[in-house]
């Protein structure tokens, strides 16, 4: 401001002195004239300066104003400076927002953001599946208006937003099971959040069912071993009954002996999150040779085997638990073929140069509606035959986890009075290529 006065004190007193020095040579009027002009001159400039900042201003461009010369080019210096700063700050804060929007939208749970009046200002793309909302449709929209669940409503109304609120189905025809729960936050805003809590719903309702079963499977043998031992303690039996009862009770003990163990396997399988070894396995030998064997002493000459393996086609993976699957598959033929039917077990590399173990039997066959839940614990087509040939119902998901963990798909085909086949089908990356011996 000093430095202007300065200037404009110093053109007013050159102007006058311009006055004095000229008015007795060119006459009042001309020399008053020549100094009005001078005067006039820097109001000129100002005046376009002040035009142009009124445009700049209007464009939104302060930052690329031209250079000023005097006054105001200190003016226009700090106006560029302080339009620059605010603009940079504000690209700061749109990248900012940005940001959080984008982690909202990478968030697996459902976000709303709701105002003082419970309206919608914002939401993701998860929250748009959850509640079927659409935000340029429903921005602006009370909440309750499109979430008509009832329980939801009092729980909004109610406004006890310490504890979640758990919705098993949101609408006509929906299976998902939602978590929600509000939060406070700002002025009077709220936050409501919505997990998809489904698949832990299923998992816990899997676990009632199992322990259920579980505890069904144990209760029958150890109700007959009880009521066998109550027998022989109270009454006076011949050694030939007794023996015929301690018989029963070493047969129901064996049975509960292969449901603990064929549990301890499912376990092991469950909780080792590391995948199968792939250790080379020669399927065509000590393989073959111990499934033969096995399934010879369960059938006990009952049943006629044809075992046909293609020498040539290894396999990577962990032996132990291949040879449960594989010997799981031919137990289950065994125990459900009747005396003098036929089982047929392949070992090949099929078209597409997949490893492909298969089991093929003449038993009764599998209507196609339990097909889909066979690998499911305990589920049996037929449970008093299942029980009558030692069956535990945990077989076929043994089989399901050791192929699941090789890669492998299981596939079943089976038709009713013909009977079945049970193929396990490797990936390509999971063969090993044996060379046989003397080559």
């Amino acid at each position: 401001m000093f430095v202007a006065i300065t200037r404009f004190t110093f053109i007013l007193a050159f102007a006058v002195l311009l006055y004095g020095v000229t008015h007795s040579i060119l006459g009042n009027w001309l020399a008053f004239g020549i100094s009005l002009s001078i005067l006039a001159l820097p109001l000129a400039y100002f005046y376009i300066q002040s035009a142009r900042l009124k445009k700049y201003l209007q464009a939104d461009e302060v930052e690329n104003l031209p250079p000023a010369f005097g006054y105001l080019e200190d003016v226009f210096f700090r106006l560029q400076r302080a339009a620059l700063t605010t603009k940079k700050r504000i690209v700061d804060v749109e990248r900012q927002h940005q940001r959080f929007i984008e982690a909202f939208q990478a968030s697996p749970n459902g976000i709303v953001m709701l105002d003082n009046q419970d309206q919608i200002e914002w939401c993701n793309s998860i929250a748009e599946r959850f509640f079927g909302l659409s935000f340029k449709r429903d921005a602006l929209q009370r909440i309750n208006y499109i979430l008509r669940n009832p329980d939801f409503v009092q729980y909004l109304s109610l406004r006890r937003f310490e504890e979640p609120l758990l919705i098993e189905k949101m609408g006509p025809g929906s299976n998902m099971s939602l978590l929600l729960q509000i939060f406070p936050f700002a002025e009077n805003h709220r936050l409501l959040l919505a997990q998809d809590v489904t698949d832990l719903r299923k998992a816990e309702a899997m676990r009632r069912d199992f322990v259920a079963n579980v505890s069904h499977e144990m209760r029958t043998p150890l109700t007959v071993m009880m009521g066998f031992l109550e027998t022989v303690q109270s009454l006076d039996l011949e050694p030939q009954q007794e023996k015929e009862y301690f018989e029963l009770m070493m047969l129901q003990g064996h049975r509960m002996k292969s449901l603990v163990e064929d549990l301890l396997i499912l376990a092991n399988l469950e909780s080792n999150a590391l995948p199968a070894l792939t250790n080379q396995i020669a399927v065509f030998g000590s393989v073959f040779a111990y499934l033969r064997g096995d399934a010879e002493a369960l059938s006990q000459g009952r049943h006629t085997f044809h075992f046909e393996c293609n020498a040539s086609v290894g396999l990577l993976g962990d032996e132990q638990e291949i040879l449960s699957a594989f010997g799981n598959l031919i137990s289950n033929a065994i125990r459900y073929t009747p005396d003098g039917g036929e089982i047929t077990v392949q070992w090949d590399r099929n078209a597409k140069g997949q490893g492909v173990f298969s089991v093929r039997d003449t038993g009764p066959g599998i209507s196609a509606e339990h097909l889909p839940r066979l690998t499911e614990r305990f589920y049996r087509v037929d449970r008093s035959r299942s029980r009558d040939t030692g069956g535990t119902g945990l077989g076929l998901a043994i089989v399901k986890h050791i192929a699941s963990r090789h890669q492998a798909q299981l596939q079943i085909e089976s038709s009713v009075g013909i009977g079945s086949q049970f193929s396990l089908v490797f990936p390509v990356e999971r063969n090993a290529e044996v060379i046989p011996s003397g080559q």
